[in-house]
């Protein structure tokens, strides 16, 4: 079975109680679980991890590359300016593997600076607004990818 890590970013640890009305009202849990199923029916081996710490996201994607896995991730608030997660993340796609770039709600629809990520240049590609389905959408995308 195809591993894939979904890692996740700054304040995500807080979804469900913050700001709903954005991030909806699903918890990190409901992630793990539901990232857990929708890897099972799709033949992947999903496991979901979450960090405010910059380097433990950037070892997160080292291991990544060192394991073959491919990555989903949701960068956070480090979308907008971490440098170390964008080359991170190159390395993950330079080495051969997918990485999808998810968010929660449609970043281009909310304040400026949440306008440009660093990150997705350097992803496969993105998926943005569709709540906890991104994450679904991300899945189905690395696996029709890998089946392609």
């Amino acid at each position: 079975m195809t591993r894939v890590l979904v890692l996740n970013g700054p304040n995500l640890g807080r979804l469900g109680v913050r700001e709903p009305e954005i991030y909806g009202s699903a918890s990190m849990a409901d992630l793990r679980r539901s990232g857990a199923a929708w890897g099972e029916a799709l033949d992947l081996e999903v496991e979901v991890r979450q960090t405010d710490d910059e380097s433990e996201l950037v070892g997160w994607l080292h291991e990544a590359v060192d394991a073959r896995a491919h990555v989903v991730l949701n960068p956070a608030a480090f979308t907008h300016y971490s440098y170390a997660v964008r080359d991170a993340a190159a390395q993950v796609t330079t080495s051969g593997l997918l990485l999808v770039e998810v968010h929660l709600s449609n970043p281009a629809t909310r304040e400026s600076f949440r306008h440009h990520s660093v990150v997705g240049a350097v992803a496969t590609g993105t998926v943005a607004g569709f709540g906890f389905d991104s994450y679904r959408l991300a899945l189905e995308a690395v696996a029709a990818r890998l089946a392609a």
